[in-house]
């Protein structure tokens, strides 16, 4: 059993490095200087593959319509983001949950702005009434998600059900190993996607190989924490919401419309799972 704790710590200790690193402002600065840099990067790529510039295999990876720039630019900050809840997961479930809202209310914005690469000019109708309908769904989607986020955020509750200081401890660190293997997935995905842009021209689903990882990683959180908080209120409480991770990782395959419903639709559970909660817990805040 020592041995097993040695283990957990040591990678506690390399997950707290990281995330150090991850915090710091040159770090945060280096971040925001690579998603400018890359926005413009892909609209200069994209004009001059018009005029033959660039040469073959890096033709055949350029997008041919100057809005595929918006979709790099968002999907980078939705990559930021996914980074920042696996640093989230070890402080607290509902927090990260939170942070997978966020992340929810980028990707139907983005789905929003991705529609523009199917206009061809300037928008007419009735041609481009269904191109248009998406936008608008999609785009009220992440306004409600993001409504729903900071009514989710004020219902929040801090409180450890832990038997004892030691209990906590060993399932923060146990927490944070689990993220360590998590950001290590997700660093393996993103370079196996680049790799298959660069010698197939195609990209995988990432985000959607990444959350069908991330209900996993949900379910073994569910497990541990009957250990470490006992109570059914906190089990019932992440156990409803590593379903609500079920209900986004469907929307992210699911066809337009359908999306944005069972987008709202984990956002909403999300809060009336909250209120539930709620009900069983001293309305104090403990931290």
């Amino acid at each position: 059993m020592r041995l097993i704790y040695q283990f957990l710590e040591s990678g506690a200790n390399v997950f707290d490095w990281l995330h150090c690193k991850w915090e710091r402002e040159s770090t945060h600065k280096a971040v925001v200087t690579l998603l400018a840099l890359s926005f413009i990067i892909t609209l200069l790529a994209v004009e001059f593959d018009k005029f033959g510039l660039l040469p073959a295999y890096l033709s055949k990876i350029v997008p041919d319509n100057p809005f595929y720039a918006i979709n790099v630019a968002f999907t980078l900050v939705l990559v930021v983001e996914v980074m920042s809840m696996i640093f989230i997961l070890p402080k607290s479930f509902s927090r990260s949950m939170g942070k997978q809202f966020e992340i929810l209310a980028l990707i139907l914005l983005r789905s929003s702005f991705k529609e523009l690469v199917n206009l061809h000019g300037y928008l007419t109708f009735p041609d481009d009434f269904a191109i248009l309908t998406r936008i608008l769904c999609d785009g009220f989607g992440a306004l409600i998600v993001f409504l729903l986020l900071g009514y989710y955020l004020r219902l929040q509750i801090h409180r450890d059900h832990a038997r004892d200081g030691a209990a906590l401890y060993a399932f923060v660190i146990t927490k944070k190993v689990l993220a360590l293997l998590l950001l290590a997935i997700f660093v393996s995905l993103g370079a196996f996607n680049a790799w298959q842009l660069v010698t197939h021209g195609d990209l995988l689903h990432f985000f959607l190989s990444f959350y069908s990882v991330l209900i996993f990683s949900d379910i073994f959180v569910v497990l541990i924490s009957q250990r470490y908080l006992p109570t059914f209120e906190a089990v019932f409480r992440n156990s409803g919401l590593a379903l609500a991770t079920l209900l986004i990782r469907l929307a992210l395959s699911a066809p337009p419309y359908w999306n944005t419903a069972l987008g709202v639709s984990s956002a909403l559970f999300a809060v009336g799972l909250t209120m539930a909660y709620n009900s069983f817990v001293n309305k104090t805040p403990t931290g």
